[in-house]
């Protein structure tokens, strides 16, 4: 798989591991109860509230915005959706008489820009609710706000009064979404906007062409999406009413056309662009191709300037990606020509070659009025003040950047389809605490955004890959640094998934389906239980162990699993609570108890779904090792519980049980619920140490050689 993307994730493991354990409360006067997300720069909550009465009236005054008007409109449809309560929106000087007025000072561009001015004020009284904001998209935000403080009792539905004062830290907070090796439809994306406008992103990056196909209609150049995309390609007149669709919700659209590599689908068409002579065919397969543009042919900068020109008149947003990103050269160094060439131009070796490619480029860029945005890889001297490196290298790297005065967006860390917790890109932060920059330097770091590379997925499992962890991110860029307490992200998460699902985004909802295909209709209860406490594997593992192409069905239990198993993460915090009660182990116990029971005795019954659905062939072995997993971790109990503890032959068995079912296998999936049982089982052989140590040395022993690698369970 993908250089770049291991790198990223190994980038990841390391911030996160230096930023475990560091949390902080939300800011001064915000309640734990709070749904809010992302935390607001400054929440306070005060006595009172502000009853939702049967007809609910927002108000806009000052700057008429159709884009405003719009966006009150929407959030009035939510609102009595969920509230079953009667909204108009009207605009009028008059605002006495409504229960929220939406001030607007000044009337913004149609399209969104960056660095727009998106703060916003909130007052909640017992009879009003008042959105101040200087731009549109500044109410737009403070509308979100207002609506996730929406709460209800036996009393009905309320605004608790508060005070907010909110802005965002970074500028540049965005979602890039993979077109290229899986389409997905306009219908798709839409919805994803919704999300995005719901936690506050403004920039949805467009990855529109890769080796696997080329995603959009070029009107100068039809054989591009004609013989390069299988018919799947969004029409000129569709990208149009995306850009107006996410316009409408504050969001820039930055589309990325990648060059000189990943670019085997322009080819199909084209194939005089390449380095060496076609025929060439879209690619099925995942990883870096050899195949990439010719940057010694003139012929090639020509057609460039051409279709960018073309892309720059139907996209408006100032910037336009052309990726740059993971050209290996090898068809460059096969080629007698370009080594000429090289060789008259004083050119060493195929980075430089790049670096002379990326600058004819962002010449062509320019001349279209464009900025220039790529990956890392296209840094280097000679480009063009006002360029915005993407850094899939890290925090050091794009720090490295904003010393030479460089604008960055961070992407490591933020890589969704890594299938890691909410919590590990929650440690993440754009701008390392120590990397030693001045303020001005430190304004060059403008943000980041989230990736969802899509070789694993499509367009029905996308939103459960996205969401509710992205949200997490957008708090990550939204909020100020010291919003870091995990508990109640997760808090908040569990509510924002619920208001994602109002919005027609499927992450909860098309599991139960699957479910019910995978079991052709039959009981998902017992496939239920095993899909809640396994996740797919990390980063790229599951093409090791379970290979796809392009055109393999995305329907198995690796699919329908979440990134994130939230019942593995329940039975951690019940295993630290029980640890946390020594020597009496009683806290938790009941509940653990039933757990492990359940995970136990269910094999039988996921025996016989298995055994009738086919799809289901490669997860027997997964069955198998929970029920065993479950009389392990109930074994550990009772020996806590009777605080006698176990053979030494008992703990290496039980070890090694764990390890083997850790190993990789045919399912692509893995047991979440491991590490709280190598604990339990650890800690049970651990009972006598309690007795000659602290209660808390005790359980970071435990802790410790929960986590050390499973290779020597003997020790």
């Amino acid at each position: 798989m993908n250089l770049k993307k291991s790198i990223s994730f190994l980038l990841l493991l390391a911030l996160a591991a230096t930023a475990g354990g560091q949390t902080a409360r939300p800011t001064q006067g915000a309640a734990r109860t709070n749904a809010l997300i992302p935390v607001p720069e400054s929440v306070t909550f005060k006595q009172g509230r502000f009853p939702l009465k049967n007809r609910f009236t927002i108000a806009v005054t000052a700057v008429q915005d159709a884009r405003l008007i719009a966006a009150c409109d929407r959030v009035g449809a939510r609102l009595s959706r969920h509230t079953g309560l009667e909204c108009s929106t009207r605009a009028q000087s008059d605002s006495g008489s409504a229960d929220l007025v939406v001030r607007c000072g000044s009337q913004v561009p149609q399209f969104p820009v960056l660095k727009q001015d998106e703060s916003y004020s909130l007052e909640v009284s017992d009879r009003q609710a008042v959105l101040s904001a200087h731009t549109t998209d500044g109410a737009m935000r403070g509308l979100e706000t207002f609506y996730q403080l929406i709460e209800a009792d036996h009393d009905g539905y309320f605004l608790p009064a508060v005070t907010v004062h909110d802005k965002p830290r970074f500028p540049w907070r965005g979602l890039m979404i993979d077109s290229g090796r899986h389409f997905m439809p306009v219908s798709v994306i839409k919805r994803q906007l919704d999300g995005m406008a719901a936690v506050k992103l403004n920039v949805l990056h467009f990855h529109l062409t890769e080796d696997q196909g080329f995603r959009i209609e070029s009107r100068k150049f039809p054989k591009l999406h004609e013989m390069g995309s299988d018919g799947l390609y969004y029409t000129q007149d569709e990208i149009r009413d995306i850009i107006a669709y996410a316009a409408d919700r504050g969001i820039r659209v930055v589309p990325e056309f990648d060059m000189p590599g990943h670019s085997t689908s322009w080819f199909v068409g084209y194939p005089s662009l390449a380095t060496l002579p076609g025929p060439y065919k879209i690619e099925r397969t995942w990883g870096i191709m050899d195949p990439a543009f010719d940057p010694t042919n003139e012929a090639v900068y020509k057609f460039i300037d051409e279709f960018l020109g073309e892309m720059a008149a139907l996209f408006p947003d100032p910037y336009l990606h052309i990726g740059g990103d993971e050209s290996n050269g090898e068809h460059w160094s096969k080629n007698p020509k370009i080594q000429s060439f090289m060789k008259e131009k004083g050119i060493k070796d195929n980075v430089s070659l790049q670096r002379y490619f990326t600058e004819r480029v962002a010449a062509i860029v320019t001349k279209h009025g464009k900025k220039m945005i790529g990956w890392d890889e296209i840094l280097s001297s000679g480009l063009p003040k006002g360029i915005v490196v993407q850094s899939w290298r890290g925090q050091e790297s794009l720090a490295e950047a904003a010393k030479q005065g460089v604008a960055g967006i961070l992407s490591s860390g933020y890589y969704l389809d890594h299938m890691l917790s909410a919590a590990q890109h929650y440690a993440v932060d754009p701008l390392a605490a120590d990397a030693a920059l001045t303020p001005d330097q430190a304004a060059n770091i403008l943000g980041g955004e989230a990736c969802m590379w899509t070789e694993y997925v499509s367009e029905e499992t996308v939103d459960s890959r996205i969401w509710p962890r992205l949200a997490a991110i957008a708090e990550r860029f939204w909020s100020p640094r010291s919003i870091t307490d995990v508990d109640d992200v997760y808090r908040r998460l569990d509510l924002v998934s619920l208001e994602l699902e109002e919005l027609g985004l499927t992450h909860e909802t098309r599991m139960g389906r699957m479910l019910r295909r995978l079991t052709n209709g039959k009981d998902i209860s017992a496939l239920q239980t095993l899909v809640d406490v396994v996740e797919p594997m990390k980063i790229y593992h599951r093409g090791e162990n379970h290979p796809t192409n392009q055109l393999s069905p995305l329907t198995r239990l690796v699919d329908a699993a979440r990134p994130e198993s939230l019942t593995a993460r329940s039975f951690v915090a019940l295993v630290d609570g029980l640890l946390s009660d020594a020597p009496r182990f009683k806290t938790n116990n009941d509940q653990l108890v039933a757990m492990l029971k359940e995970w136990r005795d269910i094999r039988p019954a996921l025996d016989v779904t298995i055994a009738t659905s086919p799809l289901l062939d490669d997860a027997g072995p997964v069955a198998r090792d929970l029920s065993d997993i479950g009389a392990a971790g109930l074994e550990a109990v009772a020996f806590l519980s009777s605080a006698a503890p176990p053979s030494k032959e008992w703990r290496t068995s039980r070890l090694a049980l764990l390890e083997k079912a850790s190993k990789p296998n045919s399912s692509a999936v893995e047991l979440a619920i491991i590490p709280g049982v190598r604990q339990l089982v650890i800690a049970a052989a651990e009972i006598p140490e309690l007795k000659n140590s602290a209660h808390s040395e005790w359980k970071k022993r435990v802790k410790l050689l929960a986590t050390e690698k499973p290779a020597s369970p003997g020790k």
